[in-house]
């Protein structure tokens, strides 16, 4: 049964994908459009322009001057994120699959909705708090310590949410505040000033655009998972 399983939360992922491919293009891609405007490029040391956009805490894409290649606005850039967030769909839902078989807690039905949120807070939520997700032009710190700070808080918040889920002891809650908020005490990485033309409401709204639409992709995935299972099951008992 868990190639099955398997098979279906991935599917289960990929259609949670399709959907935040079309929150991205109406809510997120004209901000990010905008905040191009006003971009001041980095000069490098070779001359180079970069541009870097980062969607989800941690998770940055960079592309370089104008002769290096990049997708054009219009139809194909909106297909090409959209199969970016089809193909991360399938691995948070695979994730979460591994997750449930590996822990022996069932991902059902009545549930699916709380394992989608849980998802969002470990991997969304938590890292926003230190690493906010930021518009081209913004100044940000050396990625490398962003990087071990954003997968740090994922495993610690992550690790506080079984605490609670699958420790019933009276000590478990007090373990899990502490580990979810330790990555938080210690801080992130904190960005070099920098002189940067993008107005500070553009990027608040980008910032609750970006959560919004992350909480509606971890909902949906937790949520098409649940039902994958459930068909699988059914099907073959």
């Amino acid at each position: 049964m868990t190639p099955r399983l398997i098979l279906a939360a991935l599917i289960a992922g990929l259609c949670a994908g399709i959907i935040m491919g079309g929150i991205q293009h109406f809510r997120l891609t004209p901000l990010i459009a905008e905040a191009e405007l006003f971009e001041k490029a980095e000069v490098t040391k070779d001359g180079a322009k970069t541009t870097c956009v980062e969607n989800m805490p941690g998770m940055k894409m960079c592309h370089g001057d104008e002769s290096e290649w990049e997708p054009k606005a219009g139809f194909q850039r909106t297909a090409l994120t959209t199969i970016a967030t089809m193909i991360t769909g399938a691995g948070f839902a695979l994730l979460l699959a591994g997750v449930s078989l590996v822990s022996g807690l069932p991902i059902t039905k009545q549930n699916g909705l709380i394992w989608g949120l849980c998802g969002f807070l470990a991997f969304s939520l938590a890292p926003a708090a230190g690493l906010a997700p930021e518009l081209p032009g913004m100044p940000v710190a050396d990625l490398n310590a962003r990087q071990i700070w954003w997968v740090f808080t994922i495993l610690s918040t992550s690790l506080g949410i079984w605490l609670i889920a699958a420790k019933p002891k009276s000590w478990a809650p007090i373990a899990a505040v502490i580990a979810i908020a330790i990555p938080q005490i210690y801080g992130a990485p904190i960005a070099m000033p920098n002189d940067t033309q993008v107005p500070p409401t553009l990027a608040a709204e980008f910032v609750a655009h970006s959560l919004a639409a992350n909480s509606i992709f971890w909902a949906l995935i937790g949520l098409f998972v649940a039902h994958a299972f459930a068909y699988v099951e059914r099907k073959y008992p």
